[in-house]
């Protein structure tokens, strides 16, 4: 049997990429810091995924085990892994990439020449590019040599909403139906055998990362955002909320017509993707809480994430921004003291005001497009 193995043991690590490999056929070996869970999968050996949606069903994943990421026995593990895929912030990227590096020189100290590829499932564009990088800074050079040519690093786009709903002391995960994984065919070495359920080998990723990222990603922050302002829970609740969802649908559609310029998308296509995206935000099972998808806003306010990335690139064709502008202008408002990123955008707004920090964070320094954010700023509580 092949064996996968998952760093991040979280809801998305065991509720998606888990789930897959299981049903592939690989055993799985997940790899976290949190210890109770990883001592709670190696006691049960198995837990069940909760696909709720229009069809409900509970599938149970065996065959599987786990260690702490950092430790002698995930090195191990990597010696003899078939494929490594990670499901963590791109904070956590510097402590996992040294634990890579030596589970690669294991590999080439043991003489093995049996192809591994890593993939990275952030939302994110190119993160497995990112980690590749990181992963290099801490080979030796025979090590670089040997990654060449045996260890592929694919970026993929990614895409199935996993609420963090928990039962205390259990590691069962509930997902929706929907999953999405295409992987870049010109990073992958050898080949990945067998085949992943629902894992689609395509030529050109970026078109595809940026639909989801910019379609599903920019309505889901704009709804979270909008709602932590409004006093809602959910997606959901923000969504159902007559002033709250004319304002992501606008969004959406904003961004859209800018994939479509920039990608060709065939319009009427990707207006139906966007009803897609609209269906499944409104999923009753999930109960995504807004300052979970929230959460973050230095890296969601980005130049290339998924609010800047996508106003700057529908601005450049002429097109209307003005709602995907009131989502930037909430996203400045969330104000969270259980969230880092969060109190360090306050900060930095009391420092440099909202032009000042919009230009630090987003690297944007069109006038115009400045001041109309400073305006979706102050103007935001009283469109909701």
């Amino acid at each position: 049997m092949k064996t996968a193995i998952q760093l991040g043991c979280g809801n998305i690590g065991r509720g998606f990429m888990g789930l897959l490999f299981f049903q592939s056929g690989y055993e799985v070996v997940f790899g976290d810091v949190v210890q109770w869970m990883v001592d709670k999968i190696n006691t049960d050996k198995c837990y069940t995924v909760h696909v709720k949606d229009k069809e409900c069903e509970d599938i149970k994943v065996e065959n599987v085990r786990a260690c702490i990421s950092s430790s002698p026995e995930m090195i191990d593990e990597m010696a003899k892994a078939d494929i490594i895929t990670t499901a963590v912030t791109l904070g956590v990227f510097p402590k996992i990439a040294p634990t890579i590096a030596k589970g690669i020189e294991r590999r080439m100290s043991d003489g093995s020449t049996a192809f591994m590829n890593v993939i990275c499932c952030e939302n994110g564009i190119r993160t497995t590019s990112m980690l590749k990088e990181m992963v290099y800074g801490n080979l030796s050079e025979e090590g670089k040599k040997y990654a060449d040519e045996y260890i592929g690093f694919p970026d993929c786009a990614v895409d199935r909403i996993v609420p963090p709903i928990r039962i205390e002391g259990s590691v069962d995960v509930t997902v929706e139906s929907y999953v999405e994984w295409d992987v870049e065919r010109a990073g992958i070495k050898g080949e990945i055998d067998p085949a992943v359920k629902s894992m689609t080998i395509v030529d050109s990723l970026p078109a595809y990362l940026e639909r989801k990222l910019f379609t599903l990603n920019t309505g889901h922050c704009v709804a979270a955002y909008l709602g932590v302002m409004k006093g809602v829970k959910t997606i959901g609740d923000a969504i159902a909320d007559e002033k709250i969802y004319p304002i992501v649908r606008a969004a959406m559609k904003e961004s859209g017509d800018g994939l479509i310029k920039k990608h060709g998308f065939d319009p009427e296509a990707h207006y139906k993707y966007i009803d897609k995206i609209f269906s499944r935000f409104t999923n009753p099972y999930l109960q995504d809480d807004v300052t979970r998808v929230g959460r973050d806003p230095l890296r969601k306010l980005s130049p290339k994430d998924r609010l800047i990335d996508p106003m700057m690139t529908a601005y450049g064709y002429g097109l209307p921004v003005d709602h995907l502008i009131l989502g930037i202008g909430a996203a400045l408002h969330y104000d969270n003291a259980d969230d880092p990123q969060s109190v360090e955008l306050q900060k930095l707004i009391a420092e440099k005001g909202i032009k000042g920090t919009i230009t630090q964070l987003g690297e944007v320094t069109d006038e115009a497009i400045l001041s109309r954010i400073e305006e979706a700023y102050n103007t935001v509580g009283s469109a909701i």
